[in-house]
């Protein structure tokens, strides 16, 4: 795989970083996810194919652990808020001079410098700090969240990865690590940058919702069908529009234009009374093969079971039978080999994990009676 060999260190946190952590681990590097020792359970539904320590870094001794680790690894992946890492003796200063190698990705919402670098947030504070969220919505309406997509995943854990990727590749030229300032908020502009920089085109000119590919243009619009489903519209071409008129049975001599921008509501309304007189099935039947830009909008179990996504082995299955997307893009030599295990329970490569890291059997057992790690022998699959 692309990534084999390469050991990362994750401390335990929410969505970005595990979504990070499972992108590497899925393409080959073998990670290790920092638990907290006295939790029984973990949250990370993104923890496939890592594996957990769980450790005590209130205590100097777990600090010590922790740094041992690092000094082995290539990577050290921390999702904390400006500070905390330092307040533990953990900051990059401590840890690249014990390993100068050491790729140090912080993973935050703000990043770490700027007035909200201590402050607390979600996607949806980050997204508004990045001018992204002005864009979302209905016209007349509130701007409204896109789920956590954006920030957390999009401009956190994907950026993260690639910023981990790049620092990997150039160390292979200095021999020298590097610490990633990974900011949500900056990820995710980022990943917009095409909206930032096509303002000058007259795409954007009207007010959220009036424009062409934020919904407010009939060719660019979800239709309900009538049997309550929907069809998604995407027929901005000239020559894709025609071929969505056609498949609707509309005669385009009788429509105003298609860039006709005060008859948008109108078409609308024509579009929506067309698409209500069939069903999903029968619409889809309709415009496949069609090149109208016209699909259907589809749950998660029907995902699953389109041909398209059967054809390309777009989901997987694991061991417990939770489905999930496979890793993207597809490498041709050195794909993604996912593991359809379970996610670790918490603790469970504890003993594994330090054994591989040069820890002596006496030492892991004294530093599990002294509460520094946690060990979940009956659990663990090794």
């Amino acid at each position: 795989m692309a990534l084999a060999g390469i050991r990362v260190i994750e401390l335990a946190g929410l969505a970005p970083a595990p979504f990070c952590g499972m992108i590497l681990s899925d393409f080959g590097a073998k990670v290790v996810r920092i638990d907290r020792t006295g939790t029984t359970t973990s949250v990370d539904v993104l923890a496939r194919g890592k594996r957990s320590v769980a450790l005590n870094l209130k205590k100097p001794e777990g600090v010590k652990v922790l740094k041992q680790l690092c000094n082995l690894s290539d990577v050290l992946l921390e999702p904390f808020r400006k500070g905390v890492m330092e307040r533990l003796g953990l900051g990059p200063e401590v840890l690249l001079e014990q390993n100068p190698k050491l790729i140090y990705a912080r993973l935050t919402g703000f990043g770490q410098s700027g007035t909200y670098s201590k402050s607390a947030g979600h996607d949806i504070n980050y997204i508004a700090v990045s001018g992204l969220l002005s864009k979302f919505g209905r016209k007349g309406e509130n701007p409204y969240p896109p789920l956590n997509v954006v920030a957390d995943f999009a401009g956190g854990g994907v950026m993260c990865a690639m910023g981990i990727i790049l620092a990997l590749y150039e160390r292979m030229r200095s021999g020298k690590g590097q610490v990633i300032d990974a900011s949500m908020v900056e990820g995710a502009a980022y990943c917009c940058s095409w909206l930032w920089r096509s303002q000058h085109l007259g795409m954007w000119d009207h007010q959220r919702g009036g424009n062409v590919l934020d919904g407010g243009a009939p060719f660019y619009e979800t239709y309900k069908t009538s049997d309550g489903k929907y069809m998604a519209v995407g027929a901005l071409e000239p020559h894709f529009y025609k071929k969505l008129l056609r498949g609707l049975g509309l005669d385009p001599a009788v429509l105003a234009l298609q860039m006709s921008q005060s008859d948008w509501p109108e078409l609308k309304r024509i579009f929506t009374e067309a698409f209500a007189a069939k069903s999903q099935e029968e619409w889809t039947k309709t415009f496949d093969g069609t090149d109208a830009c016209v699909t259907p909008v589809l749950s998660f179990q029907e995902a699953l079971r389109h041909p398209h996504n059967q054809e390309r082995g777009s989901f997987i299955t694991d061991e417990e039978g939770r489905v999930s997307p496979r890793p993207a893009p597809v490498l041709s030599r050195t794909p993604a080999t996912v593991s359809l295990e379970r996610n670790p329970e918490v603790g469970e490569h504890t003993e594994l994990v330090l054994t591989e890291y040069g820890f002596s059997k006496e030492l892991i057992n004294k530093l599990q009676s002294a509460g520094i790690i946690g060990c979940s022998r009956s659990k663990s699959k090794l």
